[in-house]
């Protein structure tokens, strides 16, 4: 892999990331840009003690623009984008409108392809595994800056999904603290092992793996699970057998495999509603250890996939009990879920 640092006209960062090591990138952005300028400010909340990212400056982002105007496809036939370049394999840059800036984090765009109309899906093994080391290197050098505590990668698909660029795309977010979703592990984590002297992580897989019913895909090092308490109609956790903290500690093998078992899953997943349904709206997330959080070493770096589709033509709406209470109420049972994803398996 070939890694190409350049600033974009209003001084943000922008990597290219070429799997040939002969790849020359120096093309320059000449849109007449401002400094970017934004108002980010995390926000405590005193009765449940998390975060709250406030960003005003947002408002004004880009907001479903023409495919002929797309800001994520290369700078092309006199249209200037955010990628100077007229092609590009993977890119990362600056988020102009970033949730998280300066002291409260970062906040980066990671594009998978220059082609406006594929998916992840359909870029292939060697462009993901392309991705996957994009992302392993942003975790590297994010980690890196003192004011940054947790990175998290991850990928928005589809409009029901609240996605206002249509190009294959996905984010990277680093965080000043740890998030409270991460926490929670982290403390059911240290209690498991003060009551059992066991990795609580390593016994969940082994239980899935062990019962088997929830399984939908396993390959050497890697193994895909529905979860027993899946919170999502569809949802999918993805973990290498390994047990490693993050991305940067995934040994060769793991990597190796993980294009071939990943874009088997989205596939999948594009399948669930049949072929007369638009393309399955999801989150994929990835899950890494903090830097510097007590347990770190007892965390387990997993991916999240889910939809928020529960049926044909029906969404799964976070209502009273989801949003008003945190308690969710899954209308497809896990083991059908699984039964499902593994029933529309690539032939």
């Amino acid at each position: 892999m070939k890694k190409t640092l350049t600033r974009l006209a209003d001084g943000r960062e922008l990597i290219y990331y070429d799997s040939r090591d002969d790849t020359v990138r120096e093309a320059v952005d000449h849109r007449p840009l401002g400094p970017v300028a934004t108002s980010s400010e995390i926000r405590h909340d005193a009765l449940l003690g998390d975060a709250v990212a406030i960003a005003s400056h947002r408002q004004s982002r880009t907001y479903h623009p023409p495919a002929d105007e797309c800001p994520l496809c290369p700078s092309r036939d006199g249209r200037l984008s955010e990628i100077p370049d007229s092609s590009y394999e993977v890119v990362v840059f600056e988020n102009r409108f970033p949730s998280l800036a300066g002291d409260s984090g970062r906040c980066e765009v990671v594009c998978f392809t220059s082609d406006h109309d594929a998916s992840f899906a359909d870029i292939g093994e060697e462009q993901a595994a392309l991705v996957l080391a994009a992302w392993t290197d942003r975790t590297t050098d994010l980690a890196a800056l003192p004011q940054v505590e947790q990175v998290f990668a991850f990928e928005n698909r589809g409009e029901e999904i609240g996605v206002t660029l249509g190009h294959p795309h996905g984010q990277i977010y680093a965080y000043p603290f740890v998030t409270p979703r991460t926490d929670l592990m982290l403390r059911s984590a240290r209690a498991h092992r003060a009551d059992t002297g066991r990795n609580l992580f390593d016994d969940v897989v082994a239980r899935e793996r062990a019962e088997g019913t929830r399984v939908v895909l396993e390959g050497e090092h890697w193994v895909a699970f529905v979860p027993y308490a899946a919170h999502w109609p569809y949802e999918i956790h993805l973990y290498p057998k390994h047990r490693v903290p993050d991305l940067r500690t995934l040994d060769d093998a793991a990597r190796e495999e993980f294009p071939r078992i990943y874009l088997e899953l989205l596939k999948r997943f594009d399948r669930i509603f049949g072929d007369a349904e638009p393309p399955t709206p999801y989150i994929a997330a990835w899950h890494q250890a903090p830097f510097r959080a007590e347990g770190r070493d007892d965390f387990a770096l997993h991916l999240e996939l889910f939809t928020v589709r529960r049926t044909s033509g029906k969404l799964k709406f976070l209502a009273g009990s989801e949003s008003g209470m945190s308690v969710f109420i899954n209308d497809v049972p896990p083991e059908n879920a699984a039964a499902r994803l593994r029933e529309v398996a690539s032939k």
